[in-house]
């Protein structure tokens, strides 16, 4: 300690000059740090990346409105087989569930008494054809008399109603005879229609009243499908068929087909030939029906399917991805991007959903850009920078 004591005068002169040195380091280093940290905001603010979109370019397209709805499958006629006369069912000529023709006999009830109705009419006739005939000889007798003064004109008029008498029951018997044999023909109770079979309502050897239940006929060649339209879908497919009809066109002929549980579509186009003008209040649905061939019985009535319905054609229309239109304070709207990269936002007037993508009638021009993904954050007038830029209907 006393020899630094005595060092310290002869080092001072020495000391100062490196503590200048030291200082003059350590400020350097202070002000390079400030400098740093006052640049660096300022430099990230400047290098702040643009926000990123994807796009699709719109393009003019023909397109079909087309919609899926559930539905279930009925007989096109569905006819009771009833009994026209009285009697004994004596026989039953088919088996039950299995097609039948037209016409085919079903079942026989006891023609006997039928048989004994008609012998009786046809004496009858026989009777009366006698009498006609013995009352026209006694007047045309009674008519030359009468020419030659033999005879009064009470007598002659008097041979005239007998013959005409004669002529009005002539008639009355072969009426009565008709009507026998036809009865006679009932007994042979035959199908109204092609179609399949139910179960018999009365088995063999029951009396059967006139009008009797015997069974029951489902003609399912054709069959119908009926189902139910949501309000807006009816009126679209409404205005469709009423356009086409203006043009003297088929209205939406053969524009239906059915998907079978399994998800295959039906061998067989259909046709709708009802839509229903009233609304159901308790649902807000329209009915509705189409016919569809069904000549190999693929399709069972009952069974439960889904049809797909032409709605409309649309021709030239824009289209978006769905995911494209967002809503703003005026209504639906979408962003389009200029050629310097500006996002401007569009009032555009919707149409029906194709597939996925939103058709719009009004508000878009063939070639605009339209923002699909990252709209949710921009604001008119803001600088973006498009990711990719495709066709509509091409895969982003």
């Amino acid at each position: 300690m006393q020899l630094f004591d005595q060092l310290k005068p002869l080092l001072k002169p020495l000391l100062k000059p490196l503590r200048w040195k030291a200082g003059l380091f350590v400020f350097f280093t202070v002000l390079w740090v400030a400098a740093c940290g006052q640049g660096s905001p300022s430099q990230s603010a400047g290098q702040r990346p643009l926000p990123a979109v994807t796009t699709v370019i719109v393009q003019k397209r023909d397109v079909d409105v087309v919609r899926d709805y559930p539905a279930r499958i009925y007989g096109a006629r569905q006819v009771q087989v009833r009994a026209r006369v009285q009697g004994i069912l004596q026989a039953k000529r088919y088996v039950e569930g299995q097609r039948v023709d037209q016409d085919e006999v079903l079942f026989i009830i006891d023609p006997e008494p039928y048989q004994i109705a008609v012998r009786r009419a046809e004496a009858e006739r026989s009777d009366a054809r006698a009498s006609r005939d013995h009352a026209m000889r006694e007047w045309n007798r009674v008519s030359k008399l009468f020419a030659q003064n033999v005879v009064s004109e009470r007598d002659r008029d008097q041979a005239l109603t007998h013959f005409e008498l004669a002529k009005a029951r002539l008639g009355m018997a072969e009426a009565a005879l008709d009507d026998a044999r036809r009865n006679l023909g009932y007994t042979e109770v035959r199908s109204p229609v092609a179609g399949v079979t139910g179960m018999e309502d009365v088995s063999e050897g029951n009396l059967i009243d006139w009008g009797g239940l015997l069974t029951t006929i489902t003609q399912n060649d054709p069959v119908h499908v009926r189902f139910s339209l949501p309000e807006s879908d009816a009126m679209t497919q409404r205005r469709a068929t009423g356009a086409m009809r203006d043009q003297h066109a088929d209205p939406l002929r053969s524009q239906a087909e059915v998907i079978l549980p399994d998800g295959r579509p039906f061998a067989h186009k259909g046709t709708i030939d009802f839509t229903a003008h009233t609304i159901d209040p308790r649902t807000g649905t329209v009915s509705a029906r189409a016919e569809f061939p069904n000549p190999d019985h693929a399709l069972v009535p009952g069974q439960f399917v889904r049809i797909r319905v032409l709605l409309q054609n649309l021709a030239e229309v824009l289209l978006v991805p769905e995911e494209a239109v967002s809503q703003g304070p005026e209504g639906p709207r979408v962003f389009v991007v200029d050629p310097e990269k500006v996002v401007a936002g569009r009032a555009v007037r919707l149409g029906p959903v194709v597939d996925g993508e939103q058709v719009i009638f009004d508000g878009l021009n063939p070639g605009d850009q339209v923002v699909v993904i990252g709209h949710v954050a921009l604001r008119d007038g803001m600088t973006v920078a498009v990711r990719n830029a495709s066709q509509t209907g091409e895969a982003l």
